[in-house]
């Protein structure tokens, strides 16, 4: 998906990941990520918003949790947006202020206290249980916790495993039962995905989720409430940031834009972001019919893999559609014209749309590469743990 991209716009990434895993420093199974480029995306990102009167908080669940990203990030984009409890904890740890918690997934009860004496900028309710929960836990630590009402998607636009939320025509008696809770406020809106990318021409563009959002933001200035938030998530980069500050968003949450990774990037290797990452895997054998198999761990369902390079001979090959219910072990690339083209051993690099965290990946961060003396700084696994 990302590899012609990748060879265009960061050709000093592919030759340092080609090289890492030849002279054995990094596994197959490996993400190769550049942190001087994440940090410049971040730069870039954080600049444009500012412009735009738009406030980011940033997500790192695509790039394994990665401490030594996180605070490259951090430095540019000082709040994020905790996916999940596992990576409150990870960007807590790492020095980020906690923008949004509960964002995708909700605050276990028993997290509460822990996560809200953070001071949170918001956490994210997406029913009135957890809404009463969040009260008590912050009454109990003595203030008010800010909150936003994450709204009910629209038919259609809700993926498989992330329902939930407040539908509209119920959130009038949500805020008034909210509005007794002493040891919460309502701050604001959010809804996911509020933007996505055509599928063919990449161009960012508002789903039906934003306007649920913005309509629930009217309904709750006329309940009196002011200054509100609404925080747009999904697809934010530097092509979709005019968007949210046009429609009225107060908040975006830059993910693979950090790594120049979204679909529009694919399409057109012009956009500001440079991309900051390639996988790393090698070909471990070859079937009967020629069809080589290289190392998996690392493969996403939606990942739109198009093609690997084989650096020793230069080749691309086609890589094979696999079943999303399988175990990736292997992923099966296409023949090669001539069978001395691709052997056992032999690096093949791939750069496709991936979320890190849900893989069994290696991840190695590198350093330094635009100045012609890479370096690798460490590897870790998809969790941010140092190996």
């Amino acid at each position: 998906m990302f590899l012609d991209t990748v060879l265009t716009r960061n050709p000093g990434l592919v030759d340092a990941a080609a090289a890492l895993h030849r002279n054995g420093d990094i596994p197959p199974d490996t993400y190769v990520v550049d942190l001087d480029a994440v940090e410049a995306n971040a730069a870039l990102l954080a600049a444009e918003a500012d412009r735009l009167g738009v406030s980011l908080w940033f997500v790192v669940k695509q790039l394994g949790r990665n401490p030594e990203l996180i605070r490259a990030i951090a430095r540019h984009i000082p709040r994020s947006a905790a996916i999940d409890p596992a990576e409150a904890r990870t960007l807590h740890a790492a020095g980020a202020q906690a923008g949004n918690l509960g964002h995708l997934v909700q605050i276990p009860r028993r997290a509460l206290p822990e996560m809200l004496a953070w001071r949170p900028e918001t956490v994210t309710v997406f029913d009135l249980a957890n809404a009463r929960a969040v009260s008590h836990a912050a009454r109990e630590l003595g203030f008010v916790q800010p909150v936003l009402i994450r709204l009910e998607g629209a038919e259609g636009d809700v993926y498989p495993g992330q329902e939930g939320g407040v539908p509209l025509d119920r959130l009038d008696a949500f805020a008034e039962e909210a509005e007794a809770l002493n040891g919460i406020r309502i701050a604001g809106v959010t809804a996911f995905p509020c933007v996505l990318c055509d599928p063919v021409t990449g161009v960012p563009a508002a789903t039906p989720n934003f306007g649920l959002a913005l309509k629930a933001r009217e309904l709750l200035a006329a309940r009196g409430h002011h200054d509100l938030k609404l925080s747009a998530p999904s697809a934010t980069s530097m092509a979709s940031l005019p968007l949210l500050a046009e429609l009225g968003a107060t908040h975006g949450e830059p993910g693979h834009a950090l790594t120049g990774t979204t679909p529009l990037h694919a399409v057109d290797p012009a956009q500001p972001e440079k991309p900051a990452y390639v996988y790393v895997s090698e070909v471990a054998h070859t079937l009967d019919d020629g069809r080589p198999a290289i190392f998996g761990g690392g493969f996403y369902p939606r990942a739109h893999i198009r093609s690997a390079l084989l650096p020793r001979t230069g080749t691309r090959l086609g890589v094979q559609d696999a079943p999303a219910e399988n175990i990736d072990y292997y992923r099966l690339l296409d023949a090669p014209a001539r069978a001395t083209d691709a052997r056992a051993g032999d690096t093949a690099l791939l750069a496709f749309r991936t979320q890190i965290f849900v893989t069994r990946s290696t991840v190695a961060v590198v350093s330094g590469l635009a100045s012609g003396t890479p370096r690798l700084n460490g590897l870790y696994d998809a969790h941010g743990r140092a190996l």
